[in-house]
């Protein structure tokens, strides 16, 4: 553990960022550039003199969960969040689940005219959607945006009954990938918070849970069921967007099918709806 160079970089990681950047009142009076070292502490969850001795390169090495709450404290990038893991003398494991999409993902569920489609993270927590999507979850996107997840929704949720022919295999899935993501992403709060959530609060979740079983997700066809148009079948599928850890989830039906009609009937009366 370097400790000179890791309060150096705290210091000047803490020195560039603004109140505003971070949703703090800027105040009138303020004697030290950027954050006050208070603040910093704060936002990350730790004492004030607990980071205080670390710019001053006199405290103890930090653990992992200490670092990960000092990195999204001060707004570090993958690079510096890395880097600040190896001045801790710690190897820097993933960041965490990005919340920003793409432009060119962005991009795509502008085009999609036939198919509804929506992003999602590793906590299934949704990012973005296009207008057709809006349409056909437009309870589920109306929520806001801590409870607008699809796991909350799945076992939070049950009597939305979204998907009445495969609402088992969905949970097992669900259950399944945040296993998985939970394993990739040991120190992010939003994803543990999600977890201790769910087994408070879904005794299936909890059974799921305890399986331990990590399986990849499969399209499949769906049945989807809205008030407007009852139940029709669609074909779900999903694509990576690696470099975030994002899924985009389409459903799509094949032209002329009844599953397609339903889809352009709900288009029809989604056509003033803005895509996210």
């Amino acid at each position: 553990m370097d400790r000179r160079e890791l309060g150096e970089f705290l210091r000047t990681r803490r020195e560039r960022l603004r109140p505003a950047d971070v949703g703090l009142p800027t105040g009138l009076r303020r004697r030290t550039p950027g954050l006050r070292r208070e603040e910093v502490a704060s936002l990350a969850a730790i004492s004030t003199d607990y980071y205080a001795r670390l710019e001053q390169a006199r405290g103890p090495q930090p653990s992992r969960p200490v670092l990960s709450g000092i990195a999204r404290a001060l707004r570090l990038s993958d690079v510096e969040r890395a880097h600040l893991f190896r001045l801790a003398g710690e190897q820097p494991g993933p960041a965490g689940p990005s919340p920003d999409v793409p432009s060119g993902i962005r991009h795509l569920l502008d085009r999609l005219d036939d198919a509804a489609a929506m992003v999602v993270d590793v906590k299934y927590e949704v990012l973005a959607w296009n207008p057709l999507a809006a349409v056909i979850f437009d309870d589920l996107f109306a929520l806001p945006p801590r409870e607008r997840n699809l796991a909350r929704d799945r076992f939070l949720r049950p009597g939305t009954g979204r998907y009445p022919d495969t609402w088992e295999q969905f949970g097992i899935n669900l259950a399944s990938e945040l296993r998985a993501a939970a394993a990739k992403y040991p120190d992010d709060p939003g994803l543990r918070e999600l977890i201790e959530d769910l087994l408070a609060g879904s005794p299936e979740f909890r059974e799921l849970w305890a399986r331990h079983d990590v399986i990849g997700w499969r399209g499949r066809t769906k049945t989807l069921h809205h008030p407007r148009v009852g139940r029709f079948q669609v074909e779900c599928e999903v694509l990576l967007v690696c470099d975030r850890d994002q899924r985009v989830i389409l459903y799509t039906a094949e032209p002329g099918s009844p599953g397609h009609e339903a889809l352009q009937l709900l288009k029809l009366l989604g056509t003033v709806a803005p895509a996210r």
